[in-house]
């Protein structure tokens, strides 16, 4: 039998509901803030990665699934989303005298080692601002955050860090001193940060050797090297954060993985959930747009792991509708084509209520125990006696004081808002 491929994995209906609950959830959070959904293809050129990620990035070095097409053009399926929102937006004009507030969700896809919260094929729900150069936008994208947990009930889970990497002279200057203070060290580095001197020193410092942990207590902090404006930009959002009520904690280490991130970088993270502690990422990237051919442009945006939060979903318990609301059982096969009419009857009148029409015979006993094992609240009994007479036999399955009643069909509608 063929199997699913290492690191992608089959999302089967009892999770899907519940990955829908956290994905609507959170969906309808994001549009609460006005910001509009964009739709970003799954393949682009190799180059927007190579250009908006960077090259000595993880991501783009070792991580990218890349294939060639038939005329010879290097394509890579997208193992994040900023990059290729920014490419839409100034490809289509949008970017231009103007500003945008978007938001994205999909598969990703990093060649990375799979593991409980991490795999191949992972889903994000990303949202991105443009053209505001202010702290106020970074905060409201924290805000959103902090109002996605609370939705989904699972805001004690989720802790807010953040911090300043500066502009990006500032950036350069604080690399250059981390290099000339960890060369003399190479060789007490692990393995990860031996490579990432030569490619991408800043993430030495996200390093989880011990060793290496002991190495950075001397080196060159971060916030010495970040300028002045930048100073005033993170001091405002954290004077923000604090009127707003939104507790968080300045982590200096916190650099994020890619090129692109200046000034405000931010994090909520979990502990409940091992060594996969990001559930969302995000920061300022204000010049991505240039890198990637458009004008200087301001642009700030995070993206959700929703893997993550599912797992955070389920840790706190989190209950999803069943499949089917209510559970028509139909006896006797020449009553099941009227058995059918009912229920898109019964699905006009109740748009908001799933219904399942039984299929495969058997008794009411049988039927009621299958309508039961479905999860649903209601059944619905129709057999000959229920033809003859006009009158449906509708029951509670969960509460037995509510008990079974017969209906006239346009009645049922309301007997069930009554007691839902």
């Amino acid at each position: 039998m063929v199997k699913a491929v290492r690191g992608m994995r089959d999302i089967l209906p009892r999770d899907a509901r519940l990955w829908r609950l956290a994905e609507d959830t959170i969906q309808k959070v994001i549009a609460s803030f006005a910001y509009e959904e964009i739709r970003l293809p799954l393949l682009e050129f190799t180059e927007l990665f190579a250009r908006g990620v960077g090259e000595a990035t993880d991501i783009v070095e070792k991580e990218m699934y890349t294939l060639a097409d038939r005329d010879g053009d290097s394509l890579s399926l997208r193992p994040e989303g900023t990059a290729s929102c920014v490419r839409a937006l100034e490809e289509n004009g949008l970017l231009y005298n103007q500003s945008q507030r978007v938001t994205y969700a999909g598969p990703m896809f990093r060649y990375e080692k799979p593991q409980k919260g991490r795999y191949r094929q992972f889903y994000q729900i990303g949202a991105e601002a443009f053209g505001f150069a202010g702290p106020d936008v970074d905060v409201e994208l924290i805000a959103m955050g902090a109002a996605c947990w609370k939705a989904l009930g699972i805001a004690e889970h989720i802790a807010l860090e953040v911090n300043s990497l500066g502009s990006s002279q500032a950036r350069i200057a604080y690399k250059e001193a981390l290099v000339a203070y960890l060369t003399p060290l190479k060789t007490e580095l692990d393995e990860d940060s031996q490579r990432r001197l030569l490619t991408n020193p800043m993430r030495i410092l996200d390093s989880k050797n011990p060793a290496t942990q002991e190495l950075l207590q001397l080196a060159p902090k971060l916030p010495d090297f970040v300028d002045e404006e930048s100073k005033a930009h993170f001091q405002q959002l954290q004077a923000t954060l604090d009127a707003m009520g939104i507790s968080y904690k300045v982590n200096p280490n916190l650099v994020r993985g890619l090129d692109y991130y200046t000034h405000t970088v931010f994090e909520w993270v979990t502990q409940d959930l091992g060594s996969q502690g990001a559930v969302c990422a995000g920061g300022r990237y204000d010049g991505l747009v240039q890198q990637l051919g458009g004008r200087n442009t301001p642009a700030v945006g995070f993206a959700i792991g929703l893997d993550r939060v599912v797992l955070l979903c389920e840790l706190a318990q989190k209950t999803v509708q069943p499949a089917a609301d209510l559970y028509i059982c139909v006896l006797g096969d020449e009553l099941q084509s009227k058995g059918m009419i009912l229920a898109s009857q019964l699905r006009e009148q109740m748009p908001q209520t799933s219904v399942r029409l039984h299929m495969g015979g058997g008794n009411f006993k049988k039927q009621l125990k299958r309508a039961d094992a479905s999860g649903a609240t209601w059944a619905l009994l129709y057999g000959e006696e229920e033809a003859a007479s006009g009158e449906l036999s509708l029951k509670h399955l969960r509460d037995p004081s509510v008990g079974q009643v017969k209906l006239l069909l346009g009645q049922v509608a309301q007997h069930i808002g009554a007691n839902s």
